[in-house]
C-alpha cells in the first residue's frame, strides 16, 4: 500500500510490494483460521496481480466486461507497469482463465507524495469476457457503519501478532465502515475489549493486499465500495506487526470516483453486465 503523509496521519509505504513477500488477511486470535479461507472460484472476479515466488502481490477486481479496477501503486510495486509502459501486455490469471491486460490508466490525482492524492488505476483486458460477471460498483454514499467483506492473498496472521507466514492462500474477513469521508477506515477491533462490537469473521488488509476490494452486500449481490490502499501509522505502528488489533486500514472510496471511471471506460454506470 502506498505513503500517503500530512501533519496527522501516515500511511505507510508496503514493504512487501518492494522486497516481493506477500502479506494477507490477519484474523481475529481466537477464530480458527479455516473459517476465514475461501476458494479463488467462490470470487472470480476478484484476482492477484503478480505472483513472485510464493507469494502472490496486489489485488484487482472485474468492474466491466473489459476494466478491473486497483491501487495506483500496485502498478509499479509489480511488473505490470513497466510492462504497458514497454508497449508489452500483462498476464493475469482471472477466474482460472488466463487474461491480458492491454493498458492502464491511473487516476490524474495520482501522487504518493501528497495526502490528497487518489490511488486508483484502471486495467482494461485486450479481449472483453462477460465471464466472470463484473462486481458493481457502489454509487450511493451510504457507506458508514455498514460490513464489507474484505479479500486477500498472502501471508497469515493474527490480531495478537499482525503478520506470522507466507501460505498464498485466499482469505475472507469481515469489518465495519467507521469514517465514511474522502476515504473509507475501517478498524480491527480486539474481541477480548468488551467496549467494541466484534464481528464474528473480523479481520483487516495488510501487506500484499493493496488493491483488494471492500465488498458491500446488497439484496441483488456485492458492490465495490472500496479499494485497499494503506494503514494508518498510530503511535504503536510497527511494519513488523501491521495489522494487530487497533490498525486502521484505508480504502479509496468508489462513490467518490464514479465520474472518472464512466470517463476513462466510456460508458455511464451501471455498466451492462
Amino acid at each position: 500500500m502506498s505513503a500517503v503523509r500530512n501533519s496527522q496521519l501516515t500511511l505507510m509505504m508496503i514493504v512487501c510490494l518492494i522486497t516481493a513477500t506477500s502479506y494477507g488477511i490477519i484474523i481475529r486470535h481466537d477464530t480458527g483460521p479455516a473459517r476465514y479461507e475461501v476458494r479463488s472460484s467462490e470470487y472470480p472476479a476478484v484476482f492477484y496481480l503478480e505472483r513472485q515466488g510464493s507469494s502472490k502481490l496486489c489485488v484487482a477486481t472485474v468492474i466491466h466486461r473489459r476494466w478491473a479496477i486497483t491501487a495506483a501503486h500496485c502498478t509499479e510495486q509489480t511488473t505490470l507497469g513497466k510492462t504497458i509502459e514497454n508497449g508489452r501486455q500483462f498476464a493475469v490469471q482471472v477466474g482460472n482463465r488466463a487474461r491480458l491486460i492491454d493498458r492502464l490508466i491511473i487516476h490524474p490525482q495520482y501522487d504518493e507524495n501528497s495526502a490528497t492524492d487518489v490511488d486508483l488505476a484502471l486495467l482494461r483486458f485486450r479481449e472483453a469476457s462477460a465471464i466472470p460477471r463484473p462486481i458493481p460498483l457502489q454509487l450511493d454514499e451510504s457507506e458508514l457503519g455498514e460490513i464489507v467483506s474484505l479479500l486477500g492473498w498472502g501471508f497469515f496472521g493474527l490480531g495478537t501478532t499482525g503478520r506470522q507466514y507466507d501460505d498464498g492462500r485466499l482469505r475472507l474477513a469481515q469489518n465495519r465502515i467507521t469514517v465514511a469521508s474522502r476515504r473509507l477506515q475501517i478498524e480491527f477491533d480486539d474481541p477480548r475489549d468488551r467496549s467494541t462490537e466484534t464481528l464474528e469473521l473480523e479481520g483487516t488488509p495488510g501487506l500484499g493486499d493493496s488493491g483488494g476490494p471492500a465488498l458491500l452486500s446488497t439484496a441483488s449481490g456485492f458492490t465495490l465500495a472500496g479499494v485497499a490502499i494503506g494503514e494508518l501509522e498510530g503511535a504503536d505502528f510497527s511494519e513488523e506487526t501491521q495489522g494487530k488489533y487497533g490498525s486502521v486500514a484505508i480504502y479509496e472510496r468508489i462513490s467518490q470516483h464514479i465520474f472518472w471511471i464512466e470517463t476513462v471506460i466510456g460508458s455511464p454506470v451501471p455498466f451492462d453486465s
